[in-house]
């Protein structure tokens, strides 16, 4: 007896209902099913050791190496200013002032020596006759003592001239005012015809010597004492490098000569000078600069370029490229950052790839990728490190 085609019918609207479900809880879990993420494209460097110049950066002013204001030391009329501008030499004539009372002065002090010191012969001549015949008990002795005080007041009175023409030679010489130094004449303060005199502050014209040229820098106390030892108490000089502030073109390169004797406590800094021959003359006084100080090279230091170094709640760290292209962050210290350039102690080794771009998306054991042509930074740069081939995967270093 065959069952009922009702019967049938209803197994198999079954059998369907039971497979559209199974189907429907596949396909659920496939797309509940967590994808993996894909790899975070960046840009990688190697890790290089390499010799690195390490310095100090300030800002700066060029002076004078010696300034000179010239003041007058008499009065009397001004007759000669150097030209604007123009270079001399030392010992060159700079201003000169009427010096004819001056030399009348002197002419009457020379003349008012000359006769005392006739006086003074003939009363020498005369305390010699004197006591030749107090010798012959032909005189009294008073009349001979007498000659003796003459005789001493007359070499006062010519001692007396000897200052007055000393004085007078002296003001002469100031009516001729030459340059102290070499150096290059600024812009006349006074012109010729004018009086001057002894109260004048402001100057007739002044001399500042630009070859050499002085770059006077300051620097915070707290790298007083990194300078002092690199420099052995600077005892041994340092180079200083002058850029120009508006187009950062190299101005020349001098040597540091002097720190000051104090620490400024309204700044906290110490004020540095530098020599520089300035042959070129690219320096002039009053001029501000950029300064480079250099100090020390360090030898077979682990570098990274800046870009690879992160900052942390923890303190500084970079993304390696560990095993399986997976990104690993490593806790560094940077002792020093030269431009682009970070020196490492600690925790990374030669040839270590770290991300230098992207590391904003990435976390401890993100999956990376290489950017297409984008050539490890840096793995033409001097120094031992740089990988020889492309691979993702990089020996881990110490921490892997």
């Amino acid at each position: 007896m065959q069952p009922p085609r009702r019967f049938r019918w209803g197994f198999v609207i079954l059998a369907l209902v039971l497979v559209a479900l199974i189907a429907w809880l596949t396909q659920c879990h496939e797309e509940t099913k967590p994808k993996g993420r894909p790899p975070v494209a960046v840009t990688v460097a190697p890790v290089i050791v390499q010799d690195i110049a390490t310095s100090m950066s300030a800002l700066g002013a060029a002076q004078a190496w010696q300034g000179v204001l010239i003041n007058p030391q008499v009065n009397g009329r001004l007759t000669y200013v150097a030209r604007e501008g123009d270079d001399v030499r030392k010992g060159a004539l700079l201003v000169q002032i009427d010096c004819g009372p001056y030399q009348a002065a002197l002419t009457q002090a020379e003349g008012a020596l000359r006769r005392d010191q006739a006086i003074l012969a003939g009363a020498q001549r005369n305390l010699a006759r004197f006591q030749t015949l107090l010798a012959q008990n032909s005189i009294a002795r008073q009349t001979a003592d007498d000659q003796a005080a003459t005789v001493k007041q007359d070499e006062g009175a010519v001692l007396a001239d000897q200052g007055a023409v000393a004085a007078a030679k002296v003001n002469v010489g100031y009516c001729r005012i030459t340059s102290p130094v070499d150096g290059r004449v600024g812009m006349r303060l006074v012109d010729p015809g004018n009086i001057v005199s002894t109260g004048l502050t402001t100057g007739i014209v002044s001399v500042n010597q630009i070859q050499p040229i002085a770059v006077v820098f300051t620097i915070p106390q707290g790298d007083f004492q990194r300078l002092s030892t690199v420099s052995a108490g600077f005892t041994r000089p340092l180079t200083v490098e002058a850029f120009s502030q508006d187009s950062g073109a190299p101005l020349g390169s001098g040597e540091l000569i002097v720190a000051d004797n104090h620490v400024d406590q309204t700044t906290g800094t110490v004020q540095l000078k530098a020599r520089f021959a300035n042959d070129a003359r690219l320096l002039w006084p009053g001029q501000f600069v950029n300064i480079k100080l250099m100090l020390e090279t360090l030898h077979d230091a682990v570098t990274v370029p800046s870009a690879a170094v992160n900052q942390g709640p923890n303190g500084p760290y970079v993304y390696v490229v560990g095993p399986g292209d997976k990104a690993i962050d490593e806790p560094v210290k940077v002792v020093t950052t030269e431009g682009a350039t970070s020196v490492i102690q600690g925790g990374l080794s030669a040839g270590q790839l770290v991300v230098t771009d992207g590391q904003m998306s990435l976390k401890r054991g993100s999956v990376v990728r290489v950017r297409q042509g984008a050539a490890p930074a840096g793995a033409g740069g001097r120094g031992r490190g740089a990988p020889g081939g492309g691979g993702g995967a990089a020996a881990r270093g110490p921490g892997a």
